[in-house]
């Protein structure tokens, strides 16, 4: 597949947007906001994945005002600098960041049959803020956790949407997770998956702290299914 990094630019300087283009050269985009350690392996990871199954993914670099691509390393102390990081981040930019990402995937030739997006940890949360704030296809969110103390964004969004968490996340207490399930009680077009064994992050499968394979073999392929219900690869 092809890689490369376009720029876009903004009211108040420029990001980089790190793409992949499926062998078929074109198909649906997915716009990935990264976790708290950035545009690093992990999420690249998960961009081929995506790009192997058909879709053109770009990531962008969220922290570019604060870090400029910042990729964590496993361990303590990139962990402290990512949370600080995070903690720092101007959310709705962030978010206006991503909006921007998706309208310049709209207009990439690569692009076809719209624009959804997935995203973790962080990217969870951005993902579900950013399908309330501009038209998507779909959406992936996994443990984002702003979703449960803004649920009333669910009345904004009109597409598909597929949350993952946790049963037993220290990060996201079980009675927030709970609080998510309800909303999404008679709303067709969201799922809400809890792996009740599973911690924060558990898809990661780079950081040995937080990564469950067995959680992560459980929710993956359920959840490219539905991406692919949702924004499927012609």
């Amino acid at each position: 597949m092809e890689t490369r990094t376009d720029r876009i630019e903004t009211t108040d300087g420029s990001f980089d947007v790190h793409l992949w283009i499926p062998d078929a050269g074109r198909g649906p985009g997915i716009v990935l906001p990264h976790e708290i350690f950035g545009v690093g392996q992990y999420i690249r990871d998960v961009a081929a994945d995506l790009a192997g199954r058909g879709y053109v993914v770009a990531a962008p670099d969220l922290f570019w005002r604060l870090h400029p691509n910042w990729e964590a390393l496993p361990g303590e102390e990139d962990l402290r600098a990512s949370l600080d990081l995070a903690s720092r981040l101007d959310f709705p930019q962030a978010v206006a960041d991503c909006a921007l990402t998706a309208a310049h995937l709209t207009k990439l030739p690569e692009v076809t049959e719209g624009v959804g997006t997935v995203g973790f940890c962080l990217g969870g949360s951005i993902a579900y803020a950013l399908a309330a704030s501009v038209p998507l296809r779909v959406v992936l969110s996994f443990y984002g956790s702003a979703v449960p103390d803004h649920l009333g964004l669910l009345d904004r969004i009109a597409c598909p949407v597929f949350f993952v968490f946790g049963g037993s996340d220290p990060y996201i207490s079980r009675d927030r997770v709970a609080a998510v399930e309800k909303a999404a009680e008679g709303r067709q077009d969201v799922t809400v998956y809890v792996d009740e064994s599973a911690g924060h992050a558990f898809h990661n499968h780079q950081d040995p702290a937080f990564h469950h394979p067995e959680a992560a073999a459980r929710v993956w392929p359920g959840a490219v299914d539905f991406l692919a219900r949702a924004l499927p690869v012609r």
